[in-house]
């Protein structure tokens, strides 16, 4: 087996995640970590063993790094793929791609350019229920989807703000509660209606009024492209992390997520079909499992190029282009439709 040498580009919360999977595959070796605060950084090269990089430009140089992941805040998604791409490394990135559609176009010029494939993680289309939710839409067994509804209700402190400053605000984080926390619920709403072909939203701050300039709570109205209508709602002024509530109604059935088990309803008949399983470790749980999963098929289809197996630029675009519309619906209180 081809063994790929993989580094990791910032040391937040989210890089265990990434850590843990690419020490869990056993075509992958974790080479290098860059992270800007020097003792940290190094603190965790020792502990992983693996080399440290105070500046990930310098760490790109390294001909031997064949797949770059990158664990950056937001705004510094696009400098570190553009520079990733260049140096003719393969990337896999965090959500979301970038800040908007400006800079999804610059990458998806770079792209065009390079020879290193780019994937991003919305792992929760691997989660057990998603995969078993678009088989069944797919299967047409359902008969058409006529609606779906979504409640994500999660608690951010002020601290989670004050103590990481680039989150909160347009110039840095791109938004707050809707390109953070509530992207990959839309991602897997339009995923399951076929894309989106108009939105209409409204997004406020509640209870965060003084620590963030932007949302802590958003809701929209959804026209599917497969005809059904959605209904979205999420905060994070709750007062726990609850698990998505999700809904599917179709002709002949109705698929409910409830605490991260999918059922089936039929008229009386209630039928579990499956549960989506908790990481272990040093991950939080409502990230799920499927992280791991979604790092394992990007490294697979580096290692075979003919079979690419990961979420692509162009898919990845979608859900943030949806974001967008919805702070354009709420500014302008009117329907927006997608391109």
């Amino acid at each position: 087996m081809q063994i790929i040498k993989v580094a990791v580009i910032g040391c937040g919360a989210i890089h265990t995640c990434h850590v843990a999977a690419i020490q869990q595959d056993a075509g992958s070796k974790l080479y290098a970590i860059a992270e800007c605060d020097v003792e940290k950084g190094r603190s965790l090269a020792q502990r992983y063993g693996c080399d440290f990089y105070a500046d990930y430009h310098e760490m790109l140089r390294d001909p031997l790094i064949d797949v770059v992941h990158i664990c950056l805040p937001h705004y510094l998604h696009q400098e570190a793929i553009l520079a990733a791409l260049a140096a003719g490394k393969h990337v896999f990135t965090e959500k979301p791609l970038a800040l908007n559609a400006t800079e999804v176009k610059a990458i998806s010029q770079a792209k065009s350019h390079s020879k290193g494939q780019l994937g991003v993680c919305y792992q929760n289309r691997l989660n057990p229920s998603s995969q078993k939710i678009k088989a069944l839409l797919e299967s047409g067994e359902l008969g058409n989807m006529l609606s779906i509804k979504a409640v994500l209700t999660w608690s951010r402190s002020g601290e989670y703000y004050t103590d990481s400053p680039w989150r909160g605000r347009f110039s840095t984080e791109g938004g707050s509660l809707l390109i953070n926390q509530a992207i990959h619920t839309l991602d897997l709403m339009q995923w399951f209606g076929g894309g989106v072909h108009a939105v209409k939203g409204v997004v406020d701050n509640h209870f965060l009024t003084d620590i963030t300039e932007n949302e802590d709570t958003a809701m929209a109205s959804l026209k599917l492209a497969n005809g059904a209508r959605g209904v979205f709602y999420a905060t994070n002024g709750h007062s726990l992390d609850s698990p998505l509530l999700l809904e599917v109604h179709c002709e002949k059935g109705l698929l409910q997520l409830h605490h991260n088990t999918l059922w089936l309803l039929e008229g009386e008949s209630k039928t579990l079909l499956v549960n989506d399983q908790s990481p272990a470790g040093e991950t939080k749980s409502y990230w799920g499992d499927s992280h791991r999963q979604a790092i394992f098929n990007f490294a697979h289809s580096v290692r075979h190029p003919e079979q690419q197996n990961y979420l692509s630029l162009v898919d990845a675009e979608v859900s943030l282009n949806i974001v967008e519309a919805i702070y354009r619906s709420s500014q302008l209180r009117q329907w927006i439709t997608m391109g």
